[in-house]
């Protein structure tokens, strides 16, 4: 048994525990994990409600709850996106109070259409502005594998929740590797999908800049392959064959890159995994193909420089759009605010002219090869504190984050989909992650490539699902 979210569903769909029974599993999980800090607002009387009404749906209208694919299933959504009805976003800060949740985006009607039973939200950094997940708010997040070291950010405290088992899946969002990152900290799958695949509307929207997506950090390559299929644009049918082990991917050319380059290297073992996931790949008659630092280097720079531009004006602009108090936020908060407001419109012009030519130069790599594999992490993950927020450095910040996830913010900045799943751990037992990158519109593919290296069982959950045997 996978345990993971598929499974979950079916256990309560087969009538092996109520979604009543399995949700109050999760809220005794949550209870009994709330050192990690995994969860930033609770709401236990919603999620039973909805549990209960889930189980009332599967006496009344059975045919109606079997096609929803995870009836019944505990969730959470992030404190950072949506919305989501009834659960008050504060995205971390102080500057933003939990004074409802307003209506459901798009986005959370199609969790929900999909038969999910959300009761909280999930720990972020302050405005997801780090890969760490420790708001001065509070809670800091800590990862289940080892609390001494963070979860990841900005959806760690989504990552800790799905990693420790309070929830099979969660909700997660990704601006710079918000999802990836955390996914790859925590031992889970992670997938940024194609620009535009997911909808962010009516108030999520574009205010990124086009680099945000929404999706989830999951258990499983199959889960994440059908919470794709059902919150993306196109899903609007009956539940599909949601193993992508069906799709032909066909002989592939995979690009393999085992280098980051001399100002943000990645260490052996995290190399070695990729390595090691190649030829698993050849074995499979797939070619690979070579590609060097040299063919990233700009592109890497570029998408950087884009995510740090993007994010100071979109801040500074929700500064002064909702008229917030600005002394209210961390230090960092503040500097980044700064920073969007004191960049000049030439300037901006520049990033969003190199964002387009970052997408113009992958698409040019995929005139060669048909997947690129690449590492995810530089390193384990860090120790907490290694990400402070209380001083105004943005650009040791920035420094810091790249070095930790060199490629993260590539995948964001072109817009091509990107998923990242453990193949191996360390010495410490700590994942080794790696990451597969495609072209747009080519996630059946990207999801057939991760099953097959799934399927080696390089890496096994350390908690049970909670509702599911250990």
């Amino acid at each position: 048994m996978q345990g993971d979210a598929t499974e979950l569903a079916a256990a309560i769909r087969h009538g092996s525990l109520s979604a009543a029974e399995a949700m109050q599993t999760s809220l005794e999980a949550a209870a009994r994990h709330a050192p990690l800090g995994a969860i930033a607002y609770l709401d236990g009387a919603m999620g039973l409600a909805a549990a209960q009404a889930c189980d009332r749906e599967r006496q009344s209208a059975p045919e109606h709850f079997s096609a929803r694919p995870f009836a019944g299933v505990p969730t959470l959504a992030k404190d950072l996106g949506g919305p989501f009805r009834g659960l008050p976003v504060t995205a971390g800060s102080r500057l933003l109070e939990r004074n409802g949740g307003g209506a459901d985006s798009e986005l959370a009607s199609r969790f929900r259409e999909a038969g999910f039973c959300l009761f909280g939200l999930t720990t972020s950094p302050e405005f997801g502005l780090s890969l760490s997940s420790e708001p001065a708010i509070g809670p800091v997040c800590r990862n289940p594998l080892d609390p001494t070291r963070t979860a990841g950010g900005s959806s760690g405290g989504a990552a800790a929740a799905v990693a420790a088992g309070i929830v099979a899946i969660a909700h997660a969002t990704d601006a710079g590797g918000s999802i990836r990152v955390p996914a790859a900290c925590c031992g889970l799958v992670g997938m940024k999908p194609t620009r535009g695949a997911i909808p962010g509307g009516p108030s999520f929207g574009n205010h990124l800049a086009g680099i945000a997506s929404e999706l989830a950090v999951c258990r499983s390559v199959r889960d994440t392959a059908l919470i794709f299929d059902r919150l993306s644009g196109n899903a609007r049918g009956p539940v599909p064959d949601p193993s992508p082990a069906d799709v032909d991917t066909g002989r592939l050319r995979i690009g393999l890159l085992t280098d980051t380059g001399p100002a943000h290297p990645t260490e052996g073992d995290r190399l070695a995994a990729v390595a090691d996931a190649a030829r698993v790949l050849e074995k499979d008659g797939h070619a690979i193909v070579p590609l060097a630092w040299a063919d990233f280097e700009w592109s890497a720079a570029a998408s950087g420089r884009a995510f740090a531009d993007i994010v100071s004006v979109n801040l500074a602009a929700l500064v002064e759009a909702a008229a917030l108090e600005e002394s209210r936020a961390e230090p960092l908060t503040q500097a980044f605010a700064r920073r969007g407001r004191a960049l000049a419109a030439i300037a901006l012009w520049k990033t969003l002219n190199d964002a387009v030519l970052v997408s113009h130069a992958v698409w040019g790599l995929f005139d060669t090869v048909d997947c690129i594999l690449m590492p995810m992490l530089a390193s384990a993950p860090l120790a907490i504190g290694s990400f402070p927020s209380d001083h105004a450095d943005t650009d040791l910040h920035l420094e810091r984050m790249t070095a930790f996830a060199p490629l993260a913010c590539l995948a964001n900045v072109s817009g091509f989909p990107a998923l990242t799943l453990p193949f191996g751990q360390d010495q410490h037992a700590m994942p080794l992650p790696v990451q597969l990158m495609m072209p747009m519109g080519h996630e059946p593919r990207l999801l057939s490539l991760a099953a097959r290296l799934e399927a080696e069982g390089r890496w096994q959950h350390r908690f049970p699902v909670a509702g599911l045997p250990s």
